[in-house]
């Protein structure tokens, strides 16, 4: 997301390095990012203003002697960035119980889907959601969250052959009360443009139910055309936040810098991938660092704890620490990485990482093709063999080889690698659990030492003086 306004901003700042912020590089400068807004499918109200900040700021008292002006340039364009997105995380709020979030939006920009990931969400958070399907004209609508629901094991609340979206919000209150539901999402009708008749039905549910939210979901790749359905139904409904969906698709990413503005909504959540717990709460300030190439270290812990199981990570380690780490282990890991994303959004995340968009691109395919493959290498194994990579001889390989459809040496490869892994991994199990048994953390000098412990996975050939060296560069980083 932001892939090619990043980039612009990135390259217009490193332009002013090493130079002071004086008014004809300041100039230069603003025009460029102008350019740059403009390219990304940002309004040109938003361009305008957001650019006028940025000179007075950069005019003002603000700009502080003996600083570069890349440096004060990043400063002041994060500041604003965030302002722009919003300036802080705006939570759902959900005080009744039940609770009702009405979600709204033109057809195709992906409020079903995004009401089961809300779904999935709440459900993380402790919620007990329950979906209500108000969509009733589109044919399939029902049918399609009734699948999600089911994909989610979240209840999906309908009246079959009702066309009464009043009757239904009504009794589906009732159901969640009887039942202990306190969030209702409700997946209203949309439309393929904005019509009386669809504002009409939407009007009598939000007068005569009042929800707790109003989320307008809205498809990033529309660009400016965003702005104009926003700000419309903001207008009629009187929006509380807005859900934007397919950022992850979006190298522009001009419709999200741009709706927040114009209707002084916030953004409260974004899709950021077609997996049902892609949806992320909202941080401006997080995503003003990303666009900015600063990466996002705190949303990657997030979703790491978010992705990763303890109780299974406990069980890869001790498996490691014996050796026995198998090629389903190794599905299950791959598996959890996966709930990542895509690597290229990974590395968007990592601070200090000065890779193109294009890099990150190649980078993404060639990992995601990889992955792929050994998946089904591993596929093309027996049950036994993936539990017990040791039966792995010379026939076993090529009938693995040609089950898969890959030649002798790239099956020879990965199970080669996948050894020296193994080995390593206990390795440094044995590593940890030796510093850990000398007294914690302290890094000791192995000079002193006798004879060095036979750690397998490392070089036997690698002396004292070597691992003395390595341990010097470890204490650096400590």
């Amino acid at each position: 997301m932001f892939d090619s306004l990043s980039e612009r901003l990135q390259g217009i700042i490193r332009g002013t390095r090493q130079k002071e912020l004086t008014q004809d590089n300041m100039h230069e400068a603003l025009r460029e990012i102008r350019r740059a807004l403009l390219e990304a499918d940002v309004n040109l109200r938003v361009v305008k203003s957001f650019v006028s900040n940025i000179k007075d700021k950069a005019e003002g008292e603000n700009i502080v002697e003996g600083v570069d002006a890349s440096q004060q340039l990043v400063k002041i364009v994060h500041d604003e960035l965030v302002d722009l997105l919003g300036k802080e995380r705006k939570p759902l709020v959900l005080d009744n119980n039940p609770s009702l979030i009405m979600m709204l939006g033109l057809q195709g920009s992906g409020k079903t889907t995004s009401s089961a990931k809300l779904a999935v969400k709440l459900k993380k958070e402790g919620k007990n959601p329950l979906l209500v399907a108000c969509d009733v004209y589109r044919p399939a609508a029902i049918t399609q969250l009734q699948t999600l629901g089911k994909e989610i094991e979240v209840e999906v609340f309908t009246i079959p052959d009702s066309k009464d979206v009043q009757q239904i919000v009504r009794e589906a209150i009732e159901h969640a009360k009887s039942n202990n539901y306190n969030v209702l999402i409700l997946d209203t009708a949309g439309r393929l443009q904005i019509d009386t008749d669809m504002m009409a039905e939407l009007l009598l549910i939000d007068r005569i139910f009042h929800p707790d939210e109003k989320l307008l979901v809205i498809d990033a790749m529309t660009g400016q055309e965003a702005v104009n359905v926003a700000e419309n139904f903001d207008a009629q409904l009187g929006l509380s936040g807005l859900v934007l969906t397919k950022l992850d698709g979006d190298s522009r990413g001009g419709s999200a810098l741009s709706v927040a503005y114009c209707t002084g909504k916030p953004i409260k959540l974004t899709g950021t991938g077609e997996k049902l717990h892609a949806l992320e709460d909202f941080y401006p300030e997080r995503m003003a660092t990303r666009i900015l190439g600063m990466g996002d270290i705190v949303t990657l812990v997030e979703r790491a704890q978010e992705v990763f199981d303890e109780k299974q990570a406990a069980e890869f380690e001790e498996k490691m620490a014996k050796a026995e780490f198998s090629f389903n282990d190794f599905l299950k890991m791959q598996k959890q990485m996966k709930m990542f994303g895509s690597m290229g959004n990974l590395l968007g995340m990592l601070p200090g990482l000065n890779i193109s968009k294009d890099d990150r691109d190649k980078i993404s395919h060639e990992g995601d093709k990889q992955f792929k493959k050994i998946e089904v290498l591993i596929q093309s194994m027996t049950p036994e063999e993936r539990n017990k990579p040791e039966l792995l001889d010379s026939s076993r390989r090529k009938r693995i080889a040609k089950g898969a459809g890959l030649d002798l040496a790239e099956v020879n490869g990965f199970i080669k690698q996948f050894e020296q892994m193994r080995m390593m991994m206990k390795g440094m199990h044995d590593m940890k659990s030796l510093f850990g048994n000398m007294g914690g953390s302290s890094m000791p000098d192995l000079s002193k030492m006798g004879n060095m412990p036979n750690i397998p996975g490392l070089n036997p050939k690698l002396g004292k003086h070597a691992m003395n060296k390595a341990l010097k560069m470890m204490r650096r980083f400590k």
